[in-house]
């Protein structure tokens, strides 16, 4: 055997998939949409759910970042699965499970309760990381390209709408039934994920634990994976400080829960920027785009700050902040996906560990900057976290991807 040999047999692990169906692909997309919503339903329902329990802002702001660490849990812990396990039948159960806790959140009699079930929601909402590698496995390798994009586009679309429904929902209804409307949405995606996909077998199960152990051996030998899940951790950070307490200024300001829902629309930029990002990405290097993106959201926070009181300069900022923020995460997996073919599956696993929860330690020390300094110190806060996320690209650039 050759030197080059090392790569385990766990790491050679290869799908054979019949023919798609030609609805899997959109249907996973819908998969990746739905799912990543549960995450930010609550974030423009906030300031409603700490009046109803009576808990302030920094509570709320807790039981968000749980949800959160419960994802980056989800993708440390149930992701991997699909590497041993029929990855149709994973889906299903994930989906049936968020359903329940769906409805324990809307049930949620306490804030205990509530952090507890956006816990677990957080956890079972990682079907989206689950949806990328199952579209990958569906198509030839020179069409994984378009795969990849089509199943990212559906969960932008669901990030950003979700805010813009529960925020209208929420309104007419109260943020209980909003949540409990969510729930009946994935068991309709779990039907969905049944009729609809076709079942993708491993060519041998693997072991659970062999996989998680695989894990540090792959951040060990790629430097590049620890440096821009640094670089994301901090991206997402500004962006989840920004959105966590949005709901509050606006309160502050005389606004409700729509209009904090009506900022996601604003957030579609982020979409509109992955395919331009992604050609970029051939040409220039992306270290470059990180470097953009993350001074234009640093300038977004300098924005929020100076046109406060405003809804036009607000959503103008939240143009540049999305903007901004998608294209240093779509560089980063440029990069990232470039690494070892092998271990991709892995190093996807570990760098969205990492992007998550710099997005929930944002989330909760948003809630507490909020309550001590109020909108300035939010602003400053996420400028930081943005001009933080440059740090790490101070060192030898990336090279560009190979093609």
């Amino acid at each position: 055997m050759d030197s080059g040999a090392d790569v385990s047999a766990l790491e050679a692990v290869a799908f054979e998939a019949a023919p798609p169906p030609r609805h899997a692909l959109p249907l996973l997309a819908v998969v990746a949409g739905v799912s990543a919503a549960n995450l930010y339903y609550a974030q423009p329902l906030a300031a409603m759910m700490a009046d109803s329990l009576r808990v302030s802002a920094a509570r709320i702001g807790l039981a968000l970042m749980l949800c959160q660490l419960g994802y980056a849990l989800g993708m440390l812990l149930l992701v991997p699965l699909g590497d041993g396990r029929e990855r149709r039948g994973l889906m299903l159960k994930t989906a049936l499970v968020a359903s329940l806790m769906l409805l324990l959140v809307a049930a949620a009699p306490n804030f205990p309760a509530l952090a507890a079930a956006s816990f677990l929601l957080g956890f079972s909402s990682s079907l989206p990381q689950m949806a990328l590698p199952f579209a990958v496995g569906l198509v030839p390798a020179a069409e994984r390209g378009r795969a990849i994009g089509l199943v990212m586009g559906g969960l932008l679309t669901g990030i950003l709408l979700s805010r813009t429904a529960s925020g209208a929902l929420a309104a007419a209804v109260g943020w209980r039934a909003t949540f409990a409307c969510a729930a009946v949405l994935m068991l309709a995606l779990a039907a969905a994920i049944r009729l609809g996909l076709p079942s993708q077998h491993p060519h041998e199960p693997m072991p659970w634990g062999a996989i998680l152990r695989s894990l540090s051996s792959v951040v060990r030998r790629e430097p590049l994976l620890r440096r821009h899940a640094l670089v994301g951790a901090c991206d997402f950070a500004s962006f989840s400080v920004f959105w966590s307490v949005l709901s509050f200024h606006l309160a502050k300001l005389g606004h409700g829960s729509e209009t904090a829902g009506l900022f996601g629309v604003l957030g579609l930029s982020g979409i509109v920027a992955a395919p331009i990002v992604g050609r970029l990405a051939g040409k220039v290097r992306p270290t470059v785009i990180n470097g953009v993106g993350l001074s234009s959201a640093a300038l977004a926070f300098a924005v929020f700050g100076a046109g406060a009181s405003s809804l036009l300069w607000l959503g103008a900022a939240v143009v540049l902040l999305d903007a901004g923020v998608q294209a240093t995460h779509l560089a980063n997996q440029t990069i990232l996906f470039g690494l070892s073919p092998q271990s991709r599956n892995r190093i996807n696993a570990v760098y969205m560990v990492s992007f998550f929860l710099g997005g929930a330690l944002g989330t909760v020390v948003a809630a507490f900057v909020w309550e001590a300094w109020g909108w300035s110190g939010v602003c400053v806060l996420g400028a930081g976290c943005a001009l933080g996320g440059l740090l790490p690209l101070a060192g030898r650039s990336a090279p560009r991807p190979a093609h």
